[in-house]
């Protein structure tokens, strides 16, 4: 019988492109196995763009509430699919209690994931982590496609396949089309300003690279907009078509379908970092408050700018001591030598 597999993601865009080398990983073990994903909707347009995945759920419960009425109503509709089209396990990659609720209440047979918050009896293949735990948090998910105790392989690097129609249809409605290339600058991070660059540091970087005879786009979210007109505003006499403020204008989806094009991306530890990555376009990624072992940008073509400090990695929303020197310190001309030089080396560098 081949396996009905379904994934319930994380609710971070980041941690759900990490989640791509087990959806990978899955494939190998399983043979032929229907693979779907029950993902917070602001994550659907990642798992659209996974190799292998055969439908996106949509999870009816928002981040951090109990949604218990959502997510029994959810289950019945599993539970009432016909025998055949029934799920047969389950991966879970949060940690949560409720993260668990909804592949029990279906009644999925088997149930893998990590120990969490009391999920004894939710989960029927409960996973320590270990001592010492896979630093990297990829190799953590991939660890749950292998038998317990199995040898882990490495992880693959997570891939992202572009909507070439739908970053057509952007370029045109944008009016983005032009023969010179172009810099992405992600300056947004969901998770709080302790992990964005100042937005100073990427105005001088983008004056860098226009001069250069680059055009730079400013692609994030709507919650990344104050982030991006703070770098506008800081990036005096720079003006569309050298300069554009696309954050806010895009859906995930299209955000990542146009970092595809770009000759260089620099970003934020974020969930575009993790996109770019996926993509394999060349890549620098900043780092302050967070750490590059945890959740490292994986591609080769992937370079990481960060200065030796020792209250980094905080992982604080906020700087705790008010320098912010783990960010301000990284100077511009250091990532803009760093920059070039990844674009350069790209072509040798084989994905």
């Amino acid at each position: 019988m081949n396996e009905r597999i379904l994934v319930v993601a994380p609710s971070w865009v980041g941690d759900a492109i990490l989640s791509e080398p087990l959806i990978a990983r899955l494939r190998d073990v399983y043979a032929d196995a229907a693979i779907d994903v029950l993902a917070p909707p602001w994550c659907g347009p990642v798992y659209a763009r996974m190799r292998g995945v055969r439908d996106v759920i949509a999870n009816p419960v928002g981040h951090g509430r109990l949604g218990l009425r959502g997510r029994a109503a959810l289950a019945r509709a599993l539970r009432s699919r016909p025998p055949q089209d029934r799920y047969t396990r389950a991966f879970v990659l949060p940690n949560s209690w409720k993260s668990a609720l909804l592949p029990w209440l279906a009644a999925i047979p088997i149930r893998t994931g990590y120990r969490g918050e009391a999920r004894w009896g939710l989960l029927t293949d409960l996973r320590p982590l270990g001592r010492p735990a896979p630093p990297r948090l990829v190799d953590r998910f991939v660890a749950l496609a292998e038998e317990r105790g199995a040898p882990v392989p490495a992880a693959s690097l997570p891939l992202l396949v572009a909507d070439a129609a739908n970053r057509a249809a952007a370029v045109q409605a944008l009016g983005l089309g032009g023969d010179r290339p172009v810099a992405a600058l992600c300056v947004g991070a969901e998770f709080g300003p302790a992990k964005r660059w100042p937005a100073e540091h990427f105005a001088a970087l983008a004056a860098r690279f226009i001069a250069d005879g680059l055009r730079v786009w400013l692609i994030g979210s709507p919650n990344d907009l104050p982030a991006a007109q703070a770098v506008v505003a800081a990036a005096a006499g720079l003006e569309p078509p050298a300069l554009v403020n696309l954050a806010g204008a895009t859906d995930l989806g299209t955000a990542i379908d146009l970092l595809s094009l770009a000759a260089v991306v620099v970003a934020n530890d974020s969930g575009l970092m993790h996109a770019a990555a996926a993509v394999g376009v060349p890549l620098v990624a900043l780092f302050g408050s967070s750490s590059p072992a945890y959740t490292p940008p994986l591609s080769s073509r992937a370079e990481i700018a960060k200065i030796d400090i020792a209250c980094s990695p905080c992982f604080k929303r906020e700087c705790p001591l008010g320098h912010f020197r783990c960010m301000r310190e990284i100077d511009p001309g250091a990532v803009y030598d760093l920059s070039r030089t990844v674009e350069e080396n790209a072509t040798a560098r084989p994905r």
